[in-house]
């Protein structure tokens, strides 16, 4: 009798803890994208996670280091079609605006080192990158899918996410305008 209780509460058991890990391991996996999502969705301006990575050059980069300057931060991989579609853009973005003090990053994520190089070299790459090999820059902004882009203010905050790939001039366009007229709020 007390082995047919056993497995009658296992049967429960078993089922509600694998439940459990389905929705925790959900939970992990979209929730600060979610919280960064849901955030711009409701006119807030989130801090944006810092981090301090090597950048293919050799040096690295430091996102803190960097507050008091407009950032455009994308999330891309060599592997990724619809990156290679949108970094010409990001290039152009780059070159139109870092006068006006604007500085693009490129997160290599989910990468071999080779590969991102042959990706900057092919697209004709100029603007700053850097790679996330351990995935700890790619969780902290909660990415979902690439390329992922974000907007952050001077002040540290982002004003502004591109989910997916953008390849129309005008909304880069707007969205570089929008963050430089972003200045420090108080």
């Amino acid at each position: 009798m007390k082995i047919g209780r056993l497995l009658l509460r296992l049967a429960w058991i078993v089922p509600l803890v694998a439940v459990l890990v389905v929705v925790g391991v959900a939970t992990m996996r979209t929730g600060r994208s979610g919280s960064l999502t849901a955030a711009l969705a409701r006119g807030e301006r989130p801090p944006a996670p810092a981090f301090r990575l090597p950048a293919l050059d050799g040096r690295t980069l430091d996102l803190a280091a960097l507050r008091g300057r407009p950032i455009v931060l994308n999330f891309w991989a060599s592997w990724c079609v619809p990156c290679k579609d949108e970094a010409p853009l990001l290039e152009r973005a780059w070159k139109t605006y870092r006068d006006k003090g604007l500085l693009v990053i490129g997160v290599n994520i989910q990468d071999l080192e080779a590969d991102a190089r042959r990706f900057v070299a092919e697209v004709g790459i100029t603007y700053p990158n850097v790679r996330d090999r351990d995935g700890k820059a790619n969780r902290a902004y909660g990415i979902t899918g690439i390329p992922e882009t974000f907007f952050v203010s001077p002040d540290g905050r982002i004003i502004k996410k591109f989910p997916g790939a953008v390849v129309e001039w005008r909304l880069w366009e707007e969205a570089i305008a929008q963050l430089l007229a972003s200045g420090p709020r108080e």
